[in-house]
């Protein structure tokens, strides 16, 4: 048996919220939307994936022929209020993660909160960067709901 040396399990906590001027459906189906085909990178690089929205839902990257990147399963879906993901997500390593999406009225505005926690062999970089990639899709967010109004 061979063991590496060093590796640690560490967990992520992150909790990001936005406040997003349209009515709560917009911004839910602009959530559905940016999970799924309206997906994009930080660099505005498209990003699209396949969001099955329903208990157990698969939520996916689909590359053709077969070959893709597995993200995770819907656990729990309450529209246009909540949505919870279990899975991999981005972390091709051994880890586990949770993605809550919440949308609270406030007035005509919608609070998104963006709960993100994981456990696992999780490298530096991705610690780092994940922020960076859940303030994007929260701004993409606005974005595809504004365009709904």
């Amino acid at each position: 048996m061979t063991t590496t040396a060093g590796e640690a399990v560490r967990t992520l906590h992150i909790v990001r919220e936005r406040l997003i001027d349209a009515p709560l459906h917009a911004v839910w189906e602009a959530l559905l939307d940016e999970l799924g085909p309206e997906g994009t990178m930080p660099d505005g690089k498209p990003f699209p994936m396949v969001f099955e929205p329903v208990v157990g839902g698969r939520w996916f990257r689909d590359l053709g022929s077969g070959a893709g990147h597995f993200w995770g399963h819907v656990q729990v879906i309450k529209p246009p209020a909540l949505l919870e993901v279990c899975g991999p997500m981005f972390m091709s390593y051994a880890a586990a993660n949770h993605v809550q999406y919440r949308l609270t009225a406030e007035g005509s505005k919608v609070r998104l909160t963006l709960t993100h926690s994981a456990m696992g062999l999780i490298p530096d970089d991705h610690a780092e960067g994940v922020h960076e990639g859940w303030d994007h899709c929260l701004s993409r967010i606005a974005e595809l709901a504004a365009r709904r109004r």
